[in-house]
């Protein structure tokens, strides 16, 4: 791992929230976690999207091979249902009328038409195609070993987490599509500001959104 002060550490995450790009994009090296053990009700494997009916989230089911000891590496994404098609659906029900869906919508769809067998390398090629559609060039290390308290890293795998209250963070408000049903809800996926700011996403991230 790099030795530096601005280096953050992050976890796998599937469809990230606001928070964890704002710390990507806000730091000089970035490392994700490759090594730890899975951890359920987390981002590694869920994201939340707004919907009519409020926030709702998309979970992919995963296979532990070894049970509470089987790695992130080594999660395997299960197809007994169709998820993908629910995810996309669900996806495309909820930003169908947001301003810059069409303009995202066709490579989304072929995103989920992929199978990936393991859980990260399908959260890291789904980073890797929103960090395309930000125009930002920055390629995450991973980790080659498991460390609990690393040094002279800002470690994030387990504060940016879905069972933190958003209200204990400031949030920069934005449009969204059900804001005037749902009022503004924040720290969702990446693409529910993707999907409503367009362009402008890059500079959101930029702020201090939440602290």
């Amino acid at each position: 791992m790099a030795d530096t002060q601005n280096t953050i550490l992050l976890s796998t995450a599937y469809l990230p929230p606001i928070e964890y790009f704002n710390y990507l994009l806000n730091s000089d090296n970035q490392i994700i976690e490759k090594h730890e053990t899975y951890k359920k009700q987390t981002y590694r494997n869920r994201c939340y999207i707004l919907s009519s009916n409020g926030k709702q989230a998309l979970t992919i089911p995963i296979n532990k091979q070894y049970g509470n000891h089987t790695k992130i590496n080594e999660i395997t994404i299960s197809y007994t249902e169709n998820w993908q098609q629910i995810h996309w659906r669900s996806i495309e029900s909820a930003y169908n009328s947001s301003p810059f869906f069409l303009f995202y919508k066709d490579k989304f769809e072929e995103f989920y038409q992929k199978k990936h067998k393991y859980l990260f390398d399908h959260n890291n090629d789904c980073l890797k195609l929103i960090f395309n559609f930000l125009d930002i060039e920055i390629s995450p290390d991973f980790t080659s070993e498991f460390i609990k308290n690393p040094k002279n890293i800002l470690d994030f795998r387990n504060s940016i987490s879905p069972k933190t209250p958003f209200q204990t963070k400031q949030y920069k408000i934005y449009s969204q599509v059900f804001a005037e049903k749902n009022g503004f809800t924040p720290n969702l996926s990446l693409i529910d500001l993707l999907f409503n700011t367009g362009p402008e996403a890059i500079d959101y991230l930029s702020l201090n959104v939440c602290q």
